[in-house]
């Protein structure tokens, strides 16, 4: 049974600001919530920072007490802060990661580290985005700044985010665009701004648009997607940085890209089974004392204590055991392992040739084999980033047999022994396709003695990007292309008795958005293998685990209606439509401190008939509302995405309402020219 979290009554030894102004440059202010140790004033301490848009009054607040007020209890002032245009704080949110809000980070840092309670030393901590402007605002090299610790983040904007894998549009481009389209959408605090909150609020709807329509105009790595991608140049990263993912996670590839690329002893990373959350309250677990972690690290580069954290190992990462294959797991089998860099020593990369009787160690007599996946080929996927919501949530894949029909399958024989993977496999794919673009998904799974089929971890390559994803190109039908998919990094245990799988399909519903036709795709066996990176016999490397989590004890709140999810995939016989239907309605919920009410629901369905990639249809829609006695808004937002064989179409709305009243209504329509897509 996993360990029940240490939960701490801290409260006496801190005080909190609930709303600190902090001034910038031109004028605006921007909003700030504050954890301050009751003696910092006569005995200054560093600050550590939250820098996000998800509104630190009523949005993130009972998380962010749990961590900032135990941090500020061992010794830190704790800021969260709202990004400009969000939550309370002045100005406008026009998009991720603007130069803006990075010049405002930097403001942020140096006004922190000004004030009297502050020793001058300065941290960062996120988790997504607030990762990635830790990330971004180490780039931009502010005095003060001296340590970052960034959970679930990226170092390339364009080949490891929301938007696109490999070069293939993912359909979390629509689900996190739809709900930024919310967020960036939903009004000030009066008790924070005054009288004025609705014209504040009038202001952020005016020039409020579906962000999935701006980032479809950027469907190559341009400009747009350099700007924040820190791996630009590494050499400007100069402070200490821990960086930590989940294996069931989006965006674990920072992790290992940040300690290949500076191999520093103050650049560090930790990899989890966890999905899209801190790891203190990690799902799948274990769960980890996270906090103490963290506590160790700003002790480290914060105040400069000598307690060893620059010798840890420079990677610490969960290795997996098998596990059946089921949507959610509470708690992933395994053990702690130890790396002393990336690429590892301990670690050889092993060339196994896709053959036409299975995976093997060496190539056998060359062959031509076809497929053209169904366009449903994928529902076994899992969901691209699972969040970890809630006590169950569906999210993680299913049996890979549901999936395995549509695709080339390779099967090794039976292991006769243990088998540790820890990396990325890398598949070098010799094909041919009949059109012009077309994309392939390939996936690496543990086959166990019974027939169950658990993947392990998966790549995309739209093939127009094959030589880079700066300037795509066509194919030519019936051309031989040589092309390497990277999949992505696990530590997986291959018991003996088991089976090694490698699948190849033309598609990866509903996680990619199709090729404009459906695509037939012949793969060379016998010259086509895939690298796996297994450790070394003998080299496996255990550590002991991290201690338990550990956090304040949560504040006060009231459910006041219970919340629902539905995760349906649903086949009408009459239309051939299949949809992934997902409903999350997290209920009602009263902040007693403060006496808000928020309620908050989104709706995402992606569908597509037979065999007509132009069919793929994406809705997502959200409702977000805020009420107190002096307060009632409510902002319903919903984007409809489809294409056909030249462009993609969005259908874009957005509602606000003040005390049961429509204040604001606009509807967008974009039509916009598909790219090598």
């Amino acid at each position: 049974m996993p360990e029940a979290p240490i939960l701490r009554d801290v409260y006496d030894k801190i005080r909190v600001v609930e709303l600190q102004w902090i001034p910038m440059a031109d004028g605006r202010r921007l909003a700030g919530r504050l954890w301050i140790p009751n003696d910092a004033e006569k005995n200054p301490v560093p600050a550590v920072l939250e820098y996000i848009p998800y509104r630190r009054r009523d949005g993130t607040r009972l998380k962010d007490d749990e961590k900032h007020a135990w941090m500020a209890a061992q010794g830190y002032v704790c800021a969260r802060v709202d990004i400009s245009g969000s939550g309370d704080s002045d100005g406008l949110l026009r998009d991720e990661y603007l130069k803006q809000e990075q010049d405002d980070a930097c403001a942020i840092i140096a006004w922190l580290a000004k004030q009297p309670w502050c020793s001058g030393a300065v941290g960062m901590i996120g988790i997504s985005w607030g990762g990635f402007n830790g990330l971004q605002a180490a780039f931009r090299q502010p005095p003060a700044l001296k340590a970052v610790i960034t959970c679930c983040s990226t170092v390339d904007r364009y080949a490891d985010d929301v938007h696109y894998m490999g070069g293939c549009l993912l359909s979390d481009d629509m689900d996190w665009g739809g709900a930024f389209f919310s967020v960036a959408g939903v009004p000030p605090d009066p008790a924070m701004v005054g009288p004025d909150w609705k014209q504040r609020w009038l202001e952020r709807l005016e020039i409020l648009q579906p962000f999935p329509a701006l980032w479809l105009e950027h469907q190559r790595r341009d400009a747009f997607w350099r700007h924040g991608s820190v791996c630009e140049d590494y050499g400007r990263l100069t402070c200490a940085i821990l960086a930590v993912g989940g294996w069931a996670d989006g965006y674990t590839a920072a992790v290992f890209r940040l300690v290949e690329n500076l191999k520093r002893p103050d650049v560090k990373g930790i990899a989890g089974p966890w999905g899209h959350l801190y790891p203190q309250r990690g799902i799948p677990g274990p769960a980890i004392g996270f906090l103490q972690e963290c506590k160790r690290w700003w002790d480290r580069w914060l105040k400069g204590e000598q307690n060893g954290v620059e010798k840890d190992p420079a990677l610490r990462l969960w290795l997996q055991d098998y596990v059946p294959p089921k949507s959610h797991y509470d708690h992933r089998p395994g053990r702690w392992i130890a790396l002393d860099g990336w690429p590892a020593s301990s670690i050889e990369r092993a060339r196994w040739s896709l053959n036409a009787d299975g995976l093997a160690r060496a190539p056998a007599a060359k062959a031509a084999l076809t497929i053209r996946s169904p366009q449903t080929t994928g529902l076994a996927n899992g969901e691209w980033c699972p969040y970890g919501l809630g006590k169950v949530a569906p999210e993680l894949p299913l049996d890979q047999r549901i999936d395995d029909i549509g695709s080339l399958v390779f099967d090794s024989g039976l292991l006769d022994k243990e088998m540790v993977l820890v990396g990325d496999p890398t598949a070098h794919l010799d094909i041919t396709v009949d059109r012009a673009v077309a994309l392939v998904c390939v996936r690496l799974s543990d086959v166990a003695p019974d027939g169950r089929v658990t993947k392990i971890t998966y790549g995309l390559l739209n093939l127009t990007h094959r030589d880079g994803h700066a300037a795509p190109a066509k194919l030519e039908p019936g051309r031989r292309y040589k092309v390497k998919v990277r999949l992505n990094e696990i530590a997986h245990v291959f018991a003996p008795g088991h089976r090694l799988r490698v699948a190849v399909s033309t598609g990866c519903f509903p996680l990619t958005w199709p090729s404009p036709e459906p695509v037939t795709l012949t793969l060379h066996a016998g010259e086509s293998f895939i690298e796996l990176p297994f450790v070394k016999d003998g080299a496996l490397r255990i550590v002991e685990p991290f201690g338990p989590a550990e956090y304040a004890r949560p504040r006060s709140s009231t459910v006041l209606r219970l919340g629902s999810d539905e995760r349906q995939i649903v086949h009408d016989l009459i239309s051939g439509r299949t949809t992934m239907h997902v409903w999350r309605d997290d209920g009602c919920t009263r902040i007693d401190d403060i006496g808000t009410e928020v309620a908050y629901s989104k709706l995402k369905d992606m569908s597509i008939v037979g065999d007509d990639p132009l069919s793929m249809r994406v809705t997502v829609a959200t409702s977000h509302a805020f009420r107190r006695a002096d307060w009632d808004a409510r902002l319903d937002t919903r984007i409809v995405m489809t294409c056909d064989k030249t462009h993609f179409h969005l259908q874009s709305d957005a509602d606000a309402y003040a005390e049961g009243a429509r204040i604001f209504s606009r509807s967008f329509q974009h039509k916009i020219p598909r790219d090598h897509l």
